[in-house]
């Protein structure tokens, strides 16, 4: 199996740990203590440290002389945390369960960002490295059906407790894949020893590059939107007679966005931000239709439609990512767009969370429109003045002050 492919394989089993750890808490929360709000606290440990965390993760990762032992460390500390977390929850006091949550959740960024970071140093540049992101983009899609389809019918079979071992499992094969690859290959044009950037250069990067601003500001935007699209599935699906028919709905939309990525994502010729424009604007406009269906069976099926709009926003965003993000930042590039989209999303469920008693077609019709002003906002802000990438990428390579305020040892 070739570096690139044994990358796809760690990071959909990755994927899918993190995929499933939503519906594994919560449900492992039910059977121990009977409560909801007991995992929902548990899942908001989980995911709250992954914006707080993003920053020190990619700075830690682009300064470390040691990638593959820092990934390692990371991925490890990912499975124990899952593993321990089946142990411990609903049998030792809450805040041990949420410390070991918030730690697991700290190395979520590079479960996500982090992993999508290394495609750089697989992949030579050009057309070849932009359909490495349709890949990559199409292992989170992949998971997102598949994680919580294993979860529950884990559990069916037995408990929630084996279907988290599952997850462990798959987090351990992940680190044991992700120990052979080739880190940082030059013939791959992977970075090598060279400017060590400061926590908050990856921050600056997001802000000063403007079509990483205009990306991050989109998406970040649109995760509002996505995030509470879960708990208005299961609305709009009671306001139609069929209560159980949310999961439905969410993984048409999951299976609609795999077929995107692997299809529409994998259209290079396209630019990367006409295709985040695209992609909004359509999943929101296929949204909008969906809140006036009059049947589960034609939600569903709008829903996908929908998911093949999203799918391929997120190979268009780690494409643009890849080629505006400065080389001694492009770790926290990554993980820092990652946990402000997890954090936007936890942002949007307990802002519908709040809103539930609102009719279901108006809270779809809500996150519609907020794709749909993603897409207007990705426009304005790409389309406003900037300083020229080039000249910021030359200036952070040649000159390491300008993002880390000092010369690494490595630096020419």
């Amino acid at each position: 199996m070739s570096g690139f492919g044994r990358y796809l394989a760690a990071a959909l089993a990755a994927r899918f740990a993190s995929e499933g750890m939503g519906m594994a808490v919560v449900l492992l929360a039910l059977e121990r203590t009977g409560s909801a709000s007991y995992g929902a606290f548990v899942l908001t440990a989980w995911l709250a440290p992954h914006v707080l965390a993003a920053p020190l993760a990619g700075a830690a990762a682009g300064r470390t002389r040691r990638p593959r032992l820092f990934h390692l460390a990371t991925l490890a500390g990912f499975t124990a945390a899952v593993a321990a977390l089946a142990v411990l929850l609903g049998r030792a006091p809450l805040p041990l369960v949420l410390a070991v949550a918030v730690l697991g959740g700290s190395c979520g960024p590079m479960v996500t960002g982090g992993l999508s970071s290394l495609v750089t140093g697989l992949v030579p540049p050009g057309a070849g490295r932009d359909r490495a992101y349709g890949w990559d983009a199409s292992t989170y899609n992949a998971a997102a059906v598949t994680a919580p389809a294993a979860v529950s019918l884990v559990t069916a079979l037995g408990s929630a407790a084996p279907a988290m071992a599952v997850l462990a499992v798959s987090c351990a094969l992940a680190a044991a894949l992700a120990a052979t690859l080739p880190y940082g290959n030059p013939r791959a044009g992977g970075p090598q020893d060279g400017p060590r950037a400061g926590l908050g250069a990856g921050l600056a990067a997001l802000w000063r590059v403007r079509e990483l601003r205009a990306v991050t500001a989109a998406t970040t935007l649109a995760f509002v939107g996505i995030g509470s699209l879960t708990t208005t599935s299961v609305l709009l699906a009671t306001g139609l007679g069929s209560p159980g028919a949310g999961g439905v709905l969410m993984t048409a939309f999951a299976v609609g966005a795999l077929v995107g990525s692997l299809t529409l994502g994998r259209m290079t010729a396209v630019e990367p931000g006409r295709l985040v424009r695209w992609a909004l604007a359509g999943t929101g406009a296929v949204l909008a239709a969906a809140a006036f269906a009059p049947s589960v069976a034609v939600t569903a099926a709008l829903f996908a439609a929908a998911g093949v709009c999203d799918g391929p926003l997120l190979t268009a965003t780690l494409r643009i990512r890849s080629e505006h993000a400065p080389d001694a930042v492009r770790t926290q590039v990554f993980t820092l767009g990652a946990g402000l989209k997890v954090t936007a999303a936890s942002a949007g469920a307990a802002l519908v969370g709040l809103a539930a008693e609102a009719p279901a077609w108006m809270l779809l019709t809500g996150i519609a429109g907020l794709q749909l002003a993603a897409a207007l906002l990705h426009a304005l802000t790409a389309a406003r003045g900037s300083e020229p990438q080039a000249a910021l990428t030359a200036r952070s390579a040649g000159s390491p002050t300008a993002v880390s305020g000092r010369r690494s040892p490595g630096a020419p």
